[in-house]
């Protein structure tokens, strides 16, 4: 290609990039997804940011991967002339590409490429809305940026959104990169270190308010801020398209016949989610670890439903999510399948305690969804009466420190205390 390496020229405002994306299908990993699912997968990505067209795409079947251009030569020449027909400015490679894989291709091209932790972590910085998620955000990437000494780092001086891989002001060589990477962790990690203790305070806040937690998680577009939306009546971003949600939100709800709950919406998970972005937002998803409940949501309409519950089920066990934490599965978008398909399903989940077949867009499902969430939590916050004498001051500083008194009344002999606590709360005071 003849082309000068890409570059996108803000002057006049965002433009669109000509996008292009690859799955390389490699037949000796074993654990390889199927291509078509995994080339949609790649394609709604890329989709999902507002300043790509995705103009082509196609699944490259690979027996070996070249170590210095990942392709063979063959096909690396086969995709240039392509590309340089269809204008092709950018490339996305659904998988890893190493720094030397990238640099030699994107010289051999004439375009910029893109993997696909380059490519979740731009989504992730052009979504990320809350202080704790930019800067979660920017450390990922600059962990993940380390080690490519292949552009400059002029996102870290950016005015829009997004981190520079897609577009920027132009390509120039790094300077003293891993100096001035480093010095720019040390102070994102002070930064995010004051948000966190932030976040540390509110949460034990709320741990004195013997409200239960459920948690929602889930494949990313599977539903959870639909179902969160329906239930709380709150207005979280919910469309159609991979990680809509990237910042936690919560809302109190109260069950029908049941006690109140605090719901939770959680960021989307996928499969090959960069290692650096279940680093980075650790702290975020220490709600879901802290959760009474679990609820696993998912697109029981999805091609890859099996597959994409299974790597939601591996991320949950590397976060270290409690063995005994109940969880159910919430088979969502029963809508969009057939009435004889959707009956089966319904009967499936029908068989399985664990399972409740739903649609959060029309409802269907939901009613039983709460009893069954009702019904588990029984028991979890309840009221007691107490009697305390005089003596036992240090027991009634205790409780009003937790925020669980209801009503206190006076007595000759001492106090007499309604409190509203969990099991975890009442074993405590028993300790004192």
């Amino acid at each position: 290609m003849s082309r000068a390496p890409f570059q996108i020229d803000d002057t006049d405002g965002p433009r669109v990039t000509r996008a292009w994306v690859l799955h390389p299908e490699i037949k000796s990993d074993n654990d390889r997804r199927a291509p078509v699912p995994a080339l949609a997968e790649a394609v709604a990505l890329a989709q999902a940011l507002p300043q790509l067209e995705v103009v082509g795409s196609d699944v490259v079947p690979l027996r070996t991967v070249n170590a210095g251009m990942l392709f063979g030569s063959g096909k690396v020449k086969e995709l240039h002339d392509t590309m340089e027909a269809a204008e092709v400015e950018l490339v996305l490679v659904d998988g890893h590409v190493s720094p030397v894989q990238q640099r030699n291709l994107e010289k051999a091209w004439g375009v910029k490429l893109l993997d696909r932790t380059g490519l979740i972590l731009e989504i992730f910085s052009d979504r990320a809305a809350t202080r704790e998620g930019v800067l979660q955000v920017e450390m990922a990437a600059l962990n993940y940026q380390r080690t490519r000494l292949v552009r400059a780092w002029t996102h870290l001086e950016r005015q829009r959104g997004g981190l520079g891989f897609v577009g920027g002001p132009g390509e120039t060589q790094i300077e003293s990169d891993r100096r001035a990477i480093d010095e720019q962790l040390v102070r994102l990690r002070r930064q995010l270190d004051k948000v966190v203790k932030t976040r540390a305070l509110h949460r034990a806040a709320r741990a004195k308010v013997p409200y239960p937690i459920v948690a929602l998680v889930g494949y990313t577009n599977a539903g959870k801020s639909t179902l969160f939306n329906r239930l709380t009546g709150a207005d979280v971003m919910a469309k159609d398209m991979l990680f809509a949600t990237l910042d936690p939100t919560m809302r109190s709800l109260v069950l029908p016949d049941g006690p109140e709950i605090i719901l939770s919406d959680t960021v989307g998970f996928i499969s090959d989610l960069p290692t650096e972005l279940v680093a980075a937002f650790r702290a975020t998803l220490e709600e879901v670890l802290a959760a009474d409940i679990i609820c696993h949501v998912r697109d029981i309409s999805h091609a890859e439903t099996e597959q994409q519950a299974q790597d939601v089920r591996d991320i949950l066990t590397s976060l270290g999510v409690p063995a005994e934490t109940r969880t159910f599965e919430v088979w969502n978008k029963l809508d969009l399948l057939p009435g004889e398909a959707a009956e089966a399903v319904s009967a499936r989940a029908e068989r399985d305690e664990n399972v409740l077949a739903i649609s959060a867009i029309s409802g269907e499902g939901l009613d039983t969804l709460q009893a069954v969430l009702a019904e588990a939590l029984q028991g979890a916050v309840r009221e007691t009466d107490l009697r305390l004498s005089f003596a036992e001051g240090k027991k009634r500083a205790w409780l009003f420190a937790q925020e669980v008194v209801e009503n206190e009344r006076q007595t000759d002999d001492g106090f007499e205390l309604t409190v509203r606590w969990s099991a975890a709360q009442e074993a405590q005071f028993q300790r004192l």
